[in-house]
């Protein structure tokens, strides 16, 4: 062992990788213990010896590393001369400059910008630490022992650390312990479990604090309620469907009915059912008979309702203003055959933008996207055309178009860009890319970029994992599906399968 490593080490055993990092989470999830005191010694060892090699990186000399520093000698003051670098944001390694630091890490504390910050090692005359998030106002700070309310710091520095905000990932309920078998338990945020099969999202339209989720392969539909920081369920999948495939949840144009496709191979089978808020969304009856449904959605504009077969990949509408669950004439089989793409046996979500002008159609199991224009005076889409990913090719590539690579781009949702005022069309589209382990963006002119995941590369070579931080940097998922999007808050919600929870993004 080098003498960098056995001067530093003793301070390390107890250490807690900072979430930008959170490595004990991502190896194991929660309950991950390392077992014996030679291991914690050997990792903790080289995760040192690549930090300080690698702060060079940063303008941070491994020079600066003293040994045997002396102890905190409380008779004299504290000072900050310097710190390294002066701006960074979540998760930035910095170095603090000055004396009487001491050498034991578990008794001073930094704080930046009125954050504590994750103190990683002192010695003597250099402390090394981790910017906290949300480290707005800059001023760097130390105390000694814990600090306490309207308690003076011993030092503090001239100048302010320069903040720069991020776009994060984090978590907003649910987590997998080492074993898997936390189960499915509705509950408030901090112990409610489940998530565990592939979704679709989306917003109830009277109450943006309310989110419906669809899961496809059992259990059912749950709600996300903001309002209380609750997860509920509101009704098991086999009450909807026999074979509990709810593959979609839309709602009508007054909000007063929610409609759910579920897939069957029957063409007798159910295909859509509705239920009405007057119920609370828990009366399910059949709407549609026919076979192989895979997505339901509903025109934002004129209320038609459009779904699909799987087995001859037909698009169908139906117009649901004038059924008679809704108090008109049309019965359970009176739907149109629009159009069939190049692919049978695909599975279909289609996603409308706001405006209607058009849908995009995510061909799950066949790796890519198509759109269909909007025919508004015969009220249907028109015949699809290819927009991004290669039919059949599962593989990971931003680009433009068709250029483009994607693996089960699941969930979808479009969010109006502040950028593109007075445009023709004024939205990104995102994309749960499932087995690419990201979330992708869409933009109008054809360009697919990663917004999200597949960080973390000095961790593994793998792109999945569970790791929270910078939006592209660190974060990692493992198999997003469903997706959807707060305007008011701005911040995207993800329905992380393999890791067994509800993430967020958002910018600080």
């Amino acid at each position: 062992m080098s003498p960098l490593e056995l001067g530093l080490i003793g301070h390390f055993d107890n250490y807690e990788f900072p979430e930008v990092l959170n490595l004990n989470y991502c190896l194991n999830m929660k309950n991950f213990n390392i077992k014996g005191r030679r291991t914690i010694y050997w990792m903790t060892s080289l995760f040192l010896a690549l930090f300080y090699m690698s702060c060079s990186d940063d303008g941070i000399s491994p020079s600066a590393i003293l040994i045997n520093a002396a102890p905190y000698d409380p008779s004299q003051p504290i000072e900050i001369t310097n710190f390294t670098p002066d701006s960074g944001g979540l998760g930035q390694r910095m170095v603090i400059y000055g004396k009487n630091f001491g050498n034991n890490p578990d008794s001073i504390q930094v704080y930046i910008g009125g954050q504590k910050a994750k103190v990683i090692g002192v010695q003597g005359e250099s402390i090394y630490c981790l910017v906290p998030r949300k480290a707005f106002s800059g001023a760097v700070e130390i105390y000694m022992g814990k600090k306490q309310p309207d308690q003076e710091p011993l030092a503090s520095s001239e100048k302010l650390f320069k903040y720069q905000r991020k776009t994060i990932v984090s978590t907003l309920v649910g987590y997998k312990n080492e074993r898997d078998d936390q189960g499915w338990n509705p509950g408030k945020f901090d112990e409610a479990t489940g998530f565990a099969q592939a979704c679709i999202m989306n917003y109830d339209p009277l109450d943006p604090k309310r989110l419906f989720i669809s899961y496809d392969n059992g259990p059912g539909i749950y709600t996300i309620d903001f309002s209380d920081s609750t997860v509920n369920k509101v009704i098991d999948g086999s009450a909807v469907s026999n074979q509990s495939r709810l593959r979609g949840v839309s709602f009508t144009r007054d909000g007063q009915y929610m409609v759910v496709g579920h897939s069957q191979g029957n063409v007798n089978n159910p295909a859509v059912s509705i239920m009405s808020r007057a119920n609370g969304f828990t009366d399910p009856q059949v709407l549609i008979r026919a076979r192989g449904n895979q997505g339901v959605a509903i025109h934002p504009q004129d209320g038609q309702l459009y779904f699909c077969e799987f087995q001859t990949g037909t698009l169908r509408r139906y117009d649901i203003e004038n059924s008679q669950r809704l108090g008109g004439t049309l019965g359970v089989t009176d739907y149109e055959d629009l159009f069939s793409i190049q692919d049978i046996n695909w599975e279909f979500y289609l996603v409308c933008h706001p405006t209607g002008n058009y849908a995009y159609i995510m061909v799950l199991n066949q790796h890519y996207i198509l759109r269909t224009d909007y025919d508004w005076e015969n009220k249907r889409f028109k015949t699809p055309y290819r927009v991004a990913g290669e039919p059949r090719v599962a593989a990971y590539a931003d680009g433009v178009g068709t250029s483009a690579r994607f693996n089960t781009p699941y969930g979808g949702v479009f969010v109006k860009n502040p950028d593109y005022a007075g445009r023709e069309d004024e939205y990104d589209f995102y994309i749960a890319d499932r087995h690419n382990h990201a979330v992708r963006v869409l933009k109008p002119d054809g360009r697919v970029d990663t917004f999200a995941g597949r960080g973390s590369s000095s961790l593994d070579s793998n792109p999945y994992g569970y790791v929270e931080g910078d939006v592209r940097l660190e974060a990692r998922f493992n198999q997003p599906t469903g997706i959807a999007y707060n305007e008011s808050e701005g911040a995207f919600y993800i329905a992380d399968l393999q890791n067994r929870c509800i993430r967020k993004i958002e910018a600080e």
